[in-house]
């Protein structure tokens, strides 16, 4: 990201050399000082109840005594500017040395201590190992009603209907992954929206997935929420921002098959009344159904450049998004806009001939000139579609070649 030595500090605790692990606690921490000392001894004892070498790296911003404590207890201290909870995770990536990564809040309402299942689904060879706050223990007081019956129950349910997923509970802060899977998820969220983009990114990437109950405890006395420190909209927001990526990751999920749909019955529509009226089952299909046509057709054309442009963009179905590139190379979409363009002039002249002779008196409307109007639609579409697609190519480069 362009960072300069002196933003991002990593400081080692006495008689800790940085060598290979096999998990690795990688914990964002903002003025923590009440609770870090124990959450590092919590790390520590679930590492050797686990039975596994580890690193605790957290991810500091803090202004008060925070790092200073997670050294004296043993922690390696990331020091990096305040930019959000999913730039921490960013920063942190260089700095991982463990093949296994277990990620949460440093505030004591994740239990540490019970790391075990998620090594043990590590070790069966999952890549994504999730929490779920529903699978286990939420104690008295832990999570608002609000949170609890509505907000993240809702969420949840709508990533799973996007990306036919099967999560209980997405907004668990503690989760593990494989290093290899967080390099290859590509985070790119700067804020609370990075737990919303790392499930629906290892969903999209087939990724093994499995979940793990864990306990929620409420905060310690002395101890507010980030949520509650920031003001009463501050989950609202965090809600607003986590569907913001829902949709902006894979639009394609509802907007391909509907807009191939779409642009199908209209073309088809006005295709079958292109030479008059049409008469079904009593009821008379005319000029103003072949606007309906016209009108499905291009809404349903523009949803599909939407979908295969987020494909290609975000590389994570890359087989189709391939083939997609194969068919709409720059020759032949430019062939295919040409051909629909002067198609369509062909069938709209001698309409805007009679037009003018007219003295500018539209006397009657034919169904032709609207075919002529849908194809020379569509043409334009296709040539500004074929100029996107060779533009991304270009940004994106190779890897999605």
């Amino acid at each position: 990201m362009g960072e300069s030595p002196t933003q991002i500090e990593h400081l080692f605790p006495p008689g800790i050399a940085p060598a290979p692990v096999q998990l690795s606690i990688v914990v964002p921490a903002l003025n923590e000082h009440v609770t870090i000392g124990e959450f590092v001894d919590w790390c520590r004892q679930g590492l050797a109840q686990a039975g596994v070498t580890g690193q605790i790296l957290i991810v500091d911003s803090s202004t008060d005594e925070t790092p200073e404590i997670a050294l004296a207890r043993g922690a390696e201290v990331l020091r990096v500017p305040k930019r959000g909870l999913g730039r921490a995770y960013i920063d942190a990536l260089p700095h991982i040395r463990g093949e296994w990564v277990i990620m949460g809040d440093a505030d004591l309402t994740y239990d540490f201590r019970e790391l075990a299942p998620f090594v043990t689904r590590f070790r069966e060879g999952y890549e994504l190992v999730m929490g779920s706050r529903f699978l286990g223990h939420i104690e008295t007081g832990a999570m608002p009603g609000l949170h609890r019956y509505f907000g993240t129950p809702l969420t949840t349910w709508m990533l799973n209907r996007i990306y036919r997923s099967h999560f209980s509970d997405i907004h668990c802060g503690m989760r593990g992954m494989t290093l290899a899977a967080l390099r290859r998820i590509n985070l790119r969220s700067q804020s609370w929206e990075y737990a919303s983009e790392m499930v629906l990114k290892a969903a999209l990437l087939e990724l093994r997935i499995a979940e793990v109950p864990v306990r929620f405890y409420k905060d310690r006395a002395g101890r507010l929420s980030h949520h509650r420190r920031a003001g009463w909209l501050s989950p609202w927001l965090a809600g607003w921002i986590n569907l913001k990526v829902m949709l902006v990751y894979s639009p394609d999920r509802f907007t391909y098959v509907p807009g191939l749909m779409l642009a199908v019955f209209g073309i088809a529509l006005c295709g079958v009344l292109a030479g008059g009226p049409v008469t079904l089952g009593g009821i008379q299909l005319s000029l103003h159904s072949m606007l309906l046509g016209l009108v499905c057709a291009t809404l349903g054309y523009s949803c599909v450049q939407l979908a295969v442009v987020a494909r290609l963009m975000h590389g994570l179905r890359p087989h189709t998004t391939e083939a997609w590139q194969r068919f709409f190379s720059y020759d032949r979409g430019m062939i295919l806009s040409g051909v629909a363009v002067v198609a369509g002039l062909g069938l709209l002249v001698p309409f805007l001939v009679g037009y003018v002779t007219q003295g500018f008196r539209l006397k009657s409307l034919s169904h032709t000139p609207i075919l002529g109007l849908l194809w020379l639609v569509l043409g334009f579409q296709t040539f500004a579609f074929t100029l996107l697609l060779e533009m991304a190519r270009r940004v994106i480069g190779p890897r999605d070649r």
